[in-house]
């Protein structure tokens, strides 16, 4: 009897482990770069933002047409103890001749500021890219680690087992068995705090990714840099096309416009008006009318204001100018950096890797030597202290080097289209 619910309780553990890992969602990088494009709330408010300029475009735009009213209207009038319905109803028509060219340029203005917001819609998809592949490497290393910190683990373990039987038998002080217990117990640690680590990681994924709730997952990838960039490019061509750089340049184009609009306010304006009514004292009314005419309005003297609204308009331009200028330095700063640190942790992991397989190799060496007698604790819990801090270190600069990749490419401009990985 005993043995039965030995088994049923076994099964109902593997049940409850095996339900767990098929409930964990396991995500490749273009499966991340797919659900951010869709439910990125930046991208989201950014496109919005793009529909309100297109909006205000067409506002602006839509004086250029007839401007066609409809009324309707019935009124009372008492006087002198006379009262006199009157009932009437027509249409209305105006239409903008001339006005100094003030709307049309101002339309101009209007579509460099769609373009000026399109580009921003790019930047922010550069800005959630870069966050997006910084958090999915998080959650890759956090991973790796994980398996790194179960083999120090392992490490640790087996040096304890080793020394505890030296101490029993008298060939190692207690000072030998102490730190072997403390740096087991510093193993089992990291190894919580990796675990800790994986479901930060993955909560951050999930926010990058635009998720409204979160849910357990893990990624597949590897830590190979694909964008390296080993020949050193022309940074002055690249930066031609970032995105922050072309939307500078777009809001200094509106601007630009501005100061054309602003002038033609000292233009007259010119429009012509037609309209048709019918007027009567019953319903529905039957004598007809229309009128036709011109108007033209011209500005004598406002207090200034047209100046101000021209001073105004080129210091916008100025600051515009300033703005494009300062953003291409910037830009170009950024892409050298960029890149060099890109090549700086590319020759880091080469170098991190050769120290890695002289740590390994060396601790199997020290691990038969101390067996036998060879080299003291002391000397041997050096080179094992080395192994272990090799295979973090490893760990960190290949991730590091994908962060620098990251970087690179954010510096590029490239945008959540840029699925290179």
């Amino acid at each position: 009897m005993n043995k039965f619910i030995k088994i049923f309780v076994i099964i109902l553990f593997l049940g409850f482990f095996l339900h767990k890992a098929s409930a964990e969602e396991v995500l490749s990088w273009r499966d991340c770069l797919a659900e951010a494009q869709k439910n990125h709330p930046d991208l989201i408010s950014a496109q919005e933002s793009i529909k309100q300029l297109e909006a205000a475009k067409n506002i602006t735009g839509s004086t250029l047409f007839p401007q066609i009213d409809a009324n309707v209207d019935a009124s009372t009038t008492k006087a002198s103890g006379k009262t006199t319905d009157t009932y009437s109803y027509g249409i209305s028509g105006t239409q903008l001749l001339f006005d100094g060219l003030k709307t049309v340029e101002s339309v101009k203005a209007a579509r460099e500021n769609v373009k000026a917001g399109q580009y921003g819609y790019k930047f922010t998809s550069s800005e959630v890219r870069l966050r997006l592949r910084s958090a999915f490497i998080s959650l890759l290393k956090a991973q790796e680690l994980m398996k790194v910190t179960e083999e120090i683990v392992k490490i640790r373990r087996d040096s304890l087992i080793l020394i505890t039987l030296r101490y029993e038998s008298g060939l190692e002080h207690k000072g030998a068995l102490l730190t072997a217990e403390a740096n087991a117990a510093e193993a089992n640690f990291e190894l919580s705090q990796a675990k800790r680590d994986i479901e930060l990681a993955q909560r951050q994924l999930t926010k990058e990714m635009g998720r409204p709730e979160f849910q357990p997952m893990s990624v597949v990838g590897d830590f190979n840099v694909t964008d390296s960039a080993l020949e050193k490019p022309d940074f002055q061509e690249l930066a031609k096309n970032i995105p922050s750089l072309l939307q500078a340049a777009a809001k200094k184009n509106a601007a630009a416009f501005g100061i054309k609009s602003a002038y033609s306010d000292f233009a007259p304006q010119l429009s012509a008006k037609a309209g048709a009514d019918k007027v009567d004292s019953r319903w529905l009314p039957e004598n007809e009318q229309w009128n036709a005419g011109l108007s033209v309005t011209m500005p004598i003297f406002e207090g200034g204001l047209r100046l101000a609204q021209v001073s105004k308009a080129k210091a916008a331009y100025n600051q515009a100018e300033a703005d494009e200028r300062s953003i291409r330095d910037a830009v170009v700063v950024s892409l050298q950096q960029s890149w060099a640190s890109l090549q700086d942790t590319i020759e880091t992991v080469q170098v991190q890797c050769k120290t890695l397989e002289a740590a390994e190799e060396r601790s199997k060496i020290a691990e038969a030597q101390y067996s036998t007698g060879f080299i003291t604790f002391d000397n041997w819990i050096i080179i094992q202290n080395d192994l272990v801090n090799a295979k973090k270190a490893f760990l960190d600069v290949r991730a590091n080097a994908l962060l620098a990749e990251a970087n690179w490419i954010q510096a590029k401009g490239e945008t959540l289209e840029y699925a290179q990985k």
